[in-house]
């Protein structure tokens, strides 16, 4: 049975009052109503975390704590819904998530920070199902020291994500869309030739693909690059199988200097933050363009907006940025050549639908006795 709750609070939407849900746990078939006993003989969930206690009384709540990404109206929680109540919230501010919280058994966030502090406060807490790769949104040692499993979903995008990848490179290419208004302008009619352009047209065949990362989002990045007729180095921190040749592997410096497209695909960690910065950008080519669809945090903004405006770079497609929304102030907003988008490469309906898919089975699996994707 779902609740809903409003993006900033209040009282909960009246709703249904019964829901019969059948399902298979541990080979017991239990039919379930509002308010029904989780069967005594069930497993402790999540490899060694141990304390089921708030499962044996009453349904599983789930509460979903920043959904409207997810499902802003076109993907249907029904697979969430099949495992409990479940309470809804487009978004939470980050003085209501303790609140909101307390009653849940199991957590699904994408982006809410749940440090130690937070955690301390949520007794009740057994699962925290991130909707999303990236869970560094979650205080993962915090989480095990209170027996709280942290759960993700590794693989759901990658198609989408590297498909917004050429999608940022291409516009950067072609200009298609500043040439689609020039003719909405009468461009082509007032230059009186059956062909025009106003910027230079880059064709990418020859050219050198740098992939800084090579993942599941990487290698296919990789071979659409190489069906284009791209040359593909890739800098990467696991060693590249021998299988998959032609690749090159390189190390950053190289691939910095080197590269005529230069496409980050790594996690950020303390390693990586910062990775793009003032001095690394001053061994690029003039001509090079710089691609971001990985983390907001592997680029210095203010660094990349000033070589852009100095044209020590040529361009740079960002669907990532260190803070998000974009503030008003970023550099990023006045750069020179600089192509923005907001977080939306992973967002494809077919990506969505997997990542409700798999949030599910992720929390049905832990409660079954057979966890998947546990991080922590």
């Amino acid at each position: 049975m779902a609740k809903s709750g409003d993006a900033l609070g209040g009282s909960l939407a009246s709703f249904l009052t019964l829901v019969i849900i059948v399902a298979n746990w541990n080979g017991v078939k239990i039919t379930r109503h509002q308010n029904p006993p989780f069967h005594p003989a069930m497993e402790p969930p999540c490899h060694e975390f141990h304390r089921l206690d708030p499962y044996l009384n009453g349904t599983m709540k789930i509460v979903v704590l920043d959904g409207h990404t997810l499902n802003p109206g076109d993907n249907p929680w029904d697979p969430l819904t099949a495992l409990g109540d479940v309470i809804l919230y487009d978004q939470t501010p980050d003085e209501q998530i303790v609140d909101r919280s307390r009653e849940a058994d199991v957590l699904v966030v994408n982006k809410i920070p749940l440090d130690e502090a937070r955690l301390s406060q949520l007794d009740r807490l057994r699962l925290i199902a991130v909707s999303a790769t990236g869970y560094d949104c979650v205080d993962t040692v915090a989480a095990r020291a209170r027996d709280i499993a942290v759960v993700n979903v590794p693989e759901y995008g990658s198609a989408s994500v590297a498909q917004h990848t050429f999608a940022l490179l291409l516009q950067l290419c072609n200009r298609t869309a500043e040439h689609d208004a020039a003719i909405r302008a009468g461009q082509w009619q007032q230059c009186g030739h059956f062909s025009f352009w106003n910027y230079s047209l880059i064709e990418l065949a020859g050219k050198r693909m740098g992939l800084v990362g090579y993942g599941q989002i990487g290698r296919r990045v990789g071979r659409i690059a190489q069906a284009l007729g791209m040359e593909v180095w890739v800098a990467t921190r696991t060693p590249v199988a021998a299988s998959e040749v032609p690749i090159r592997e390189t190390g950053l410096d190289e691939l910095f200097s080197q590269a005529d497209v230069i496409s980050l695909h790594c996690p950020a960690t303390p390693a990586t933050i910062g990775l793009v910065d003032r001095g690394r950008l001053a061994r690029v080519r003039s001509e090079a363009i710089l691609i971001n669809t990985a983390r907001g945090q592997l680029v210095v903004e203010r660094d990349l907006a000033d070589a852009l405006n100095e044209g020590r770079l040529a361009a740079a497609g960002l669907d990532v940025m260190a803070e998000e929304p974009l503030p008003e102030e970023s550099p990023l907003r006045t750069a020179k050549n600089c192509l923005l988008t907001p977080h939306l490469a992973w967002a494809s309906l077919a990506a969505r639908r997997r990542l409700m898919a798999i949030t599910a089975e992720n929390i049905k699996a832990c409660f079954s006795n057979r966890p998947i994707h546990v991080v922590n």
